[in-house]
């Protein structure tokens, strides 16, 4: 008994660095792609590497304030995570929803200075009633595409990443969802946020990267059927679902890894440029990464491309033309669980802001996951 205690804490002890990166390297992620806005909203790859360059590179990067402040995804990814710990031990969905509404609203308000909100979550945040029944909850949005539920997502897979346990994949697919459309309330919004979570649920099993995007579109059929089951704005769900499924799959087609199965396919010259040009065939309107389908879908290509090469990483998956900082924190988050700190400069993320809130909520959610069995 006391051998079995000991390698319970050793094995929880190895998995603490991988909660703890996931978190901490999100906010790199974030904080890098957004740049104080410099890059976050430049759409040409081409000239965020050349001040890459004349910046030394990612080895010389010191990822602190002034200069590298986070945005506002990292702030909405920590109420996330704060109120899965306020509430995830309790099995009430219901205070759980209302608890991350709270948290929603409440960092809007207090903590958005300087950090380029989107207008959707803002104009959403807005409409939230935490202390309501069913306050969580707003309208169906024809607009609420966006990436704003996707970027916050990826503590819930920390939370519940044993998606071989049916209890607990469901968990996450609500989760993901409602939290989701509490500011996009739209399929192509909130099924981003179930792609982030999923991602880091898998990075956290070690699946193999190839297999992530076909176990994402084999459990859409469970996110169909929860939406069908809550009885909430189902028909305009449905009209909606197939822009956010069939993206996927064309670009799984693309990579040749639709079965899961093979290795993927890069085009032999796949530098900036292409790779600019290729995620914005992949975006709604050409803003690559500014959707709920394409953000998590560019962290994946740029996790994929890349595999334990942080520096290949960042290049690729948060300093490129377009929405830089929202795809970044995907990847950063999904790196941290699948490999630590390995090869990621001590200056990229010691500094970072909010540095000690990431590191302690990914000690809690790992904590939280290891009671229900989930790790």
């Amino acid at each position: 008994m006391a051998d079995g205690q000991a390698k319970l804490k050793q094995d929880l002890k190895s998995l603490e660095k991988f909660y703890e990166a996931s978190m901490v390297l999100s906010g790199v992620g974030d904080a890098m792609g957004y740049k104080n806005g410099e890059w976050e909203f430049n759409f040409i790859g081409l000239n965020i590497h050349k001040e890459l360059e004349q910046l030394g590179g990612i080895g010389n990067l010191k990822i602190k304030l002034n200069d590298w402040k986070i945005s506002d995804d990292t702030v909405l990814h920590l109420a996330t995570a704060d109120a899965l710990i306020a509430k995830g031990d309790k099995n009430d969905d219901e205070a759980l929803f209302s608890e991350i509404a709270f948290k929603y609203k409440r960092a809007v308000a207090r903590d958005m200075a300087g950090r380029a909100p989107g207008a959707t979550t803002t104009s959403s945040c807005s409409q939230l009633l935490p202390d309501r029944p069913n306050g969580y909850r707003i309208p169906f949005n024809n607009r609420g595409g966006g990436c704003g539920a996707a970027m916050r997502s990826m503590c819930i897979g920390l939370r519940y990443p044993d998606v071989d346990n049916e209890i607990c994949l469901n968990k996450l697919i609500k989760i993901s969802i409602e939290s989701g459309r509490m500011t996009h309330h739209h399929p192509t919004g909130f099924l981003g946020s179930l792609a982030s979570a999923l991602f880091v649920a898998l990075a956290i099993k070690k699946v193999p990267l190839k297999k992530w995007g076909s176990f994402l579109i084999d459990i859409l059929d469970k996110a169909m059927l929860y939406v069908k089951e809550t009885g909430y704005f189902v028909n305009e769900n449905i009209q909606a679902w197939d822009y956010f499924k069939t993206s996927w799959e064309k670009y799984l087609d693309i990579r040749g890894i639709a079965s899961g199965d093979g290795e993927p396919k890069f085009p032999e010259n796949y530098g900036v440029e292409e790779r600019d040009q290729f995620y914005k065939s992949l975006a709604f309107r050409h803003w690559a990464g500014s959707s709920g389908h394409d953000a998590p879908m560019i962290a994946y290509d740029a996790l994929l491309a890349s595999g334990d090469d942080w520096e290949k990483l960042c290049k690729h998956g948060m300093l490129h033309g377009g929405d830089c900082d929202s795809t970044g924190v995907i990847a950063g988050a999904c790196f941290g669980a699948l490999y630590g700190y390995k090869g990621v400069p001590s200056c990229n993320y010691k500094y970072v802001e909010y540095h000690s809130q990431l590191q302690k909520a990914g000690k809690k959610l790992l904590d939280l996951a290891s009671k229900d069995n989930y790790v």
